[in-house]
């Protein structure tokens, strides 16, 4: 366990080490309180359209369905987060596997008293710490005004569940594209191709019958994050986004079996 924390410590080290950790972070901040923003912006001038029109005020659980933080805030801006970190972490992930195999130091950490399980979850251990900070420092502006206005305080814990869980799951892809080569451009590029294709794969529905339609919309991300961004937390879609962890952190291992064969 020893040399597992140390390796952890060091990628960590290596990680924060880099200029595009803080880049990443920054970046996530900023996208994140622009869009959010500029959702409950919409939402107010709603407000005071739906006012207006009225004579004595309003209440509000007189309004309108439609008119709702869940549709005009959380829903579009999960929608858009989730597009925000499939751009976001390949950028951090591309690295992890491919600059040692580029390098040669692989080999080098491969014979060591370490394992290949203790090497994987030592640079995954770090990524999903990472992915879970990008997600605290981007959770910081939301949740302020929220709270403060006294709305959506276990709807915005939902919400960030399903970001975490999404973050995770696409990190894990990330460093699976990683181990796999030995260019940090092709691992970031195959990131992203699997990242959206398997994001939503309802634009294969028309080539495909009912019956498959389905199978295709239980694989896809996307619906499974959705279910979040309306305040449901299934054990079925947390499920599903720690196997797609599981597989990638299978394939990684992997990768290290046959680089120490070799």
């Amino acid at each position: 366990m020893s040399e597992l924390r140390a390796l952890l410590r060091k990628e960590l080290a290596v990680l924060f080490g880099s200029p595009v950790a803080y880049l990443t972070l920054t970046v996530a901040g900023l996208v994140t309180a622009l869009l959010f923003f500029d959702h409950l912006r919409a939402y107010n001038q709603i407000l005071f359209v739906y006012t207006s029109s009225l004579m004595n005020g309003f209440e509000i659980g007189t309004l309108p369905d439609r008119v709702s933080v869940q549709d005009q805030v959380f829903l579009p801006l999960m929608e858009q987060l989730g597009v925000t970190l499939i751009g976001l972490l390949p950028l951090v992930t591309m690295r992890v596997f491919a600059e040692e195999r580029a390098r040669g130091t692989d080999e080098l950490l491969l014979t060591t008293r370490l394992t290949p399980t203790q090497i994987a979850l030592a640079k995954f251990g770090a990524c999903w710490l990472f992915t879970a900070l990008l997600l605290a420092v981007s959770c910081v502006y939301p949740a302020t005004a929220l709270l403060r206005a006294g709305l959506g305080g276990l709807h915005l814990a939902a919400v960030y569940l399903g970001l975490l869980a999404l973050g995770l799951a696409l990190a894990s892809i990330g460093l699976a594209c990683s181990a796999f080569s030995s260019s940090q451009l092709l691992a970031a590029v195959s990131a992203y191709a699997v990242a959206f294709v398997l994001y939503d794969l309802s634009w294969a529905y028309p080539f495909v019958g009912a019956s498959v339609g389905r199978v295709l919309d239980a694989l896809s991300l996307e619906p499974r994050f959705a279910g979040f961004a309306e305040g449901l937390v299934r054990l079925a879609d947390l499920v599903y986004f720690a196997g797609i962890a599981a597989v990638s952190f299978a394939l990684a291992r992997l990768s290290l079996d046959w680089s120490r064969v070799r």
